[in-house]
């Protein structure tokens, strides 16, 4: 495996649809209780009745349809980003079996890289552990209970209070209600948890003779997108195969992120011929959202 992160950043705009759980309502006919409609002993009453009921369905529509709402979504205000320049560290790990070395491998990188002011630090996917099925299981930590439960996240929290710094850690083997996650954790410079991003989309591939892996053996999909505030503005997280999927960042961009980020760990068979590529292609997806939101 080859240890990647892949970086959009976007640019700025004073539009954008409002926070996750707020999408706009474009288009939303009023409700008609149809169960009223009462038939008469007469037809031609009944006829008329139905004409009655057409005609108001018709100008309900007709009412509620607002075209300017349908091509343009409603505008709100985007967060102005906090700095508007600052250094990011890209950091490569190879990873072993020796996890204690894994986690003392990754803080001497990041401590390096804040020497040289920085002010974001990423780590590459799974780099507290070997990329295997059989490996997530044996190197998965608690997340939600830190400290011993979960050493690889512990450190991340104290570097990244101790040196003042933002933190996307890349992403570790979590185990959550019996489940197994591949999650990316976020880091703020005061050292707490800023959010917690479950890989949405699982890389499952066989190619005959070159490679076949599925992460869905062992590991389970998440469920949400993750956006975050930081020090550093606000960014999206995708996991590696999330980048394939261009409606998960257009989503970001419309909800103002300032930048996407994409720790990966691709394979040497499907990684040269995409990865580069990918990263092109979900920056000029974001270029189009931004513009189809001015």
């Amino acid at each position: 495996m080859r240890a990647g992160v892949a970086l959009s950043r976007l640019s700025s705009s004073t539009f954008q649809f409002g926070n996750l759980n707020q999408f706009p309502t474009i288009y939303k006919p009023n409700l008609l209780q149809l169960s009223s409609f009462s038939r008469s002993s007469n037809p031609s009453n009944i006829n008329l009745s139905k004409k009655k009921l057409f005609h108001t369905v018709s100008s309900a529509m007709a009412s509620s349809f607002m075209p300017e709402q349908a091509r343009v979504p409603p505008a709100i205000e985007l967060p102005t980003p906090p700095v508007t320049k600052f250094k990011i560290a890209l950091c490569q790990l190879s990873v072993t079996e020796d996890k204690e070395r894994n986690i003392s491998h990754a803080r001497k990188a990041i401590e390096e890289a804040a020497e040289k002011g920085v002010d974001l630090v990423l780590l590459p996917e799974i780099w507290n552990s070997p990329y295997s099925n059989d490996s997530f299981p044996i190197y998965a930590e608690d997340i939600d209970s830190g400290g011993d439960a979960s050493p690889s996240t512990a450190m991340l929290s104290e570097v990244a209070h101790r040196l003042q710094i933002t933190i996307v850690g890349g992403s570790i083997p979590e185990r959550s209600g019996g489940r197994l996650y591949n999650t990316c954790c976020v880091f703020g410079k005061d050292g707490k948890l800023r959010a917690k991003h479950r890989k949405l989309h699982l890389f499952d591939i066989d190619i005959p003779g070159q490679i076949t892996f599925k992460e869905s053996k062992t590991l389970t999909a998440g469920e949400n997108p993750t956006i975050v505030d930081t020090d550093v503005g606000r960014i999206g997280i995708g996991i590696c195969y999330d980048i394939r999927f261009e409606e998960l960042a257009m989503l970001y961009a419309a909800r103002g992120a300032h930048l996407l980020c994409y720790p990966g760990a691709f394979n040497m068979t499907t990684g040269p011929l995409h990865w580069e590529l990918l990263q092109r292609a979900r920056a000029t997806d974001n270029q189009v959202c931004y513009r189809r939101l001015i």
